[in-house]
């Protein structure tokens, strides 16, 4: 598990290269923001360790698998730790992959994973865990959500963007690594989330793939323009 430092408080966990999740540091300890693909628990619960800090908090951006593969593991290990889940993530963890009424019928795409730990929170756009307020940015999947931390502007946008083979927002394919283009559930929704995160001017990109990006606003204007051509053809 690689461990990379960006600014004060955010701190990426890649595995493999590609697949990210992130420690965020508060007075307690940390909040880990999503739990990698299967296998990862170990290499998590080291790199707290080695940060000198416990995990207080998890919570998920979605429900795929490569974001929640080892939460039963790790709240298992962590029996005191805040699990912090979206009402529609939670619903999807324990396999009741239903619609909204108000949402779009579009297949569900990407390999969504059923889990036993019970949330102990259920999280709303607009709460806050930890430092982190809670975004709904639904788009690559139904239940998205991404984390804004105000205290530096760090923004954890899951698969809402990706930077991996260049940036790009839910949906838009990189062919150097388009497994979270295939994985989008609805892409005009995806856009209108991309939008809503930029206009929240982060200073910070962190996402579920790729690089961190520091002043990402231009390139995240650049993506979403790129995903509004492509939407319009």
């Amino acid at each position: 598990m690689k461990i990379t430092q960006h600014g004060q408080y955010l701190i990426q966990l890649t595995r493999l290269g590609a697949i990210n999740c992130y420690l965020v540091r508060e007075e307690d300890g940390f909040t880990l923001i999503d739990t990698n693909m299967s296998g990862s628990a170990a290499g998590i619960l080291a790199a707290a360790r080695k940060l000198g800090a416990p995990i207080r908090r998890i919570a998920l951006t979605h429900a795929h698998n490569d974001h929640a593969a080892t939460l039963d593991q790790l709240a298992a290990q962590l029996p005191q730790a805040e699990v912090a889940l979206g009402t529609r993530t939670a619903a999807f963890l324990h396999g009741d992959m239903t619609m909204l009424p108000d949402e779009p019928t579009d297949k569900l795409r990407g390999g969504y994973i059923t889990c036993a730990t019970e949330p102990t929170r259920l999280l709303a756009p607009g709460d806050h865990i930890g430092s982190l307020e809670v975004i709904a940015t639904p788009g690559h999947t139904p239940d998205h959500l991404s984390f804004l931390d105000a205290r530096d502007g760090s923004l954890i946008a899951g698969d809402a963007f990706q930077t991996k083979a260049g940036i790009a927002v839910a949906g838009t394919v990189r062919w150097l690594f388009p497994l979270p283009a295939w994985a989008t559930w609805h892409k005009a929704t995806a856009l209108r989330s991309a939008q809503r995160l930029l206009d929240r001017q982060p200073t910070r990109l962190a996402v579920g793939h790729g690089a961190v990006l520091e002043q990402p606003q231009a390139a995240m204007l650049q993506a979403i323009e790129a995903a509004a051509i492509v939407r319009s053809r």
